[in-house]
């Protein structure tokens, strides 16, 4: 893809602005159309893998996880009744050892804004909102996309990154089958001066219980306490982010559970807790179509049982922009980066929902026996991977 060229990324959230940069520091002309009328993220926290900061790191955003970001030692998975330990995961000095990098917890929209920030500072008007794409053509050269404000645009390539429920991808592969999962969770934001101090030991954990997991983290310097709680469900119909619910619902499923994890979810704001139903697609056999491809949830929407969503996304920005800096041609710059992409996110989509049956299985007993001594993402590999140095 030469300078003069045009990309127009679809979709403004992590992935969509992380490409964006990417790309903007490889020299090319990108614009991202945002359908929402002001730039926001959900609020709710997200990990980082050593992974995905080597590739924010690359795109000179070091500064600010270093200054947002949680960054904790130790992660302790506890028993749900009486809080025993059943595994110890460090989450430091080990990973920085291993894999040049530590591992991140972060408030999403600390991340989303210091994107956002950084893509207009290389153009103020690389990011256009109110956009809700309708309708996407390709005609010889060019790509051809119509928004329902009435306005059209014409850009060289597109990559769609508008999340589990793509247009873009719709427009090139069809409807897609979304199955509920059988699992519902629970996300909320507390105030840190609300939770008493022996709470957290230490700040970043996880309770295991039979069909039902909590995970909690300190984000915003350590001023909010971000945790999801999940559970089972026999059916569920909305596929969202931010479906109302109240502390009462949220108390009455964990009823038994020790008080560590009832005390925070008490002190709750109601305005700051919401549930969702968990879907799963089969991961696609290719995300691209001439000039057009796809990119985070879009292209391999996962379950949350391995942190990996936010983490794929930003990798792929990273690469989808070596790809397409390295290849003349748009189309096999795309190709490059599909190819380069693919077979890492289809087994981490594969092993996430491994991952949520493991994690909801009946004897919470028995789970250091089962996790034996590392947690999935390090003995699956997930690690060992650099989007900045990875072969394309």
């Amino acid at each position: 893809m030469t300078k003069k060229q045009e990309l127009a990324i679809v979709g403004g959230g992590i992935g969509g602005l992380t490409a964006a940069l990417a790309l903007q520091r490889a020299g090319l002309a990108v614009r991202v159309f945002e359908q929402a009328p002001e730039l926001a993220e959900v609020g709710a926290g997200i990990s980082l893998s050593p992974t995905a900061v080597h590739g924010l790191n690359h795109l000179g955003l070091r500064d600010v996880l270093q200054r947002e970001a949680y960054a904790p030692e130790d992660q302790v998975v506890r028993h749900f009744r009486d809080a025993r330990p059943l595994s110890d995961i460090n989450r430091g000095r080990s990973l920085i050892e291993q894999y040049g990098e530590r591992y991140y917890l972060i408030h999403r929209a600390d991340l989303h804004d210091a994107l956002a920030a950084a893509v207009r500072a290389n153009d103020p008007a690389a990011i256009v909102l109110d956009h809700r794409l309708v309708s996407l053509k390709q005609q010889g050269d060019r790509v051809h996309l119509t928004f329902s404000n009435g306005k059209q645009y014409e850009v060289d390539a597109a990559v769609g990154a508008d999340g589990s429920r793509s247009v873009v991808r719709e427009q090139l592969f069809g409807p897609g089958d979304p199955q509920f999962t059988g699992y519902i969770a629970w996300r909320g934001l507390v105030p840190m001066a609300k939770v008493p101090p022996g709470v957290l030991n230490p700040p970043s954990g996880i309770f295991v219980g039979p069909r039902h997991l909590v995970n909690r983290y300190p984000v915003r310097r350590g001023t909010l306490l971000n945790f999801v709680a999940f559970a089972e469900r026999s059916a569920w119909t909305a596929e969202g982010w931010s479906i109302p619910s109240t502390v009462q619902e949220l108390l009455d499923e964990f009823v038994g559970w020790h008080e560590d994890v009832l005390t925070f979810m008490r002190e709750t704001p109601p305005e700051l807790l919401f549930k969702w139903g968990l879907f799963d697609r089969e991961p696609l056999t290719r995300w691209t179509e001439g000039r057009v491809s796809l990119l985070g949830d879009a292209a391999h929407a996962v379950l949350p049982f391995l942190g990996h969503g936010a983490v794929m996304a930003i990798e792929d920005g990273v690469v989808l922009a070596r790809a397409l800096s390295a290849t003349p041609r748009i189309e096999d710059g795309l190709q490059r980066y599909e190819a380069a992409r693919r077979e890492r996110t289809t087994f981490i989509v594969l092993q996430s929902r491994e991952a949520g049956k493991h994690f909801h299985h009946a004897d919470p007993d028995s789970f250091g026996e089962r996790s034996q001594g590392k947690p999935a993402d390090e003995r699956l590999g997930l690690f060992d991977y650099n989007p900045v140095t990875a072969p394309i």
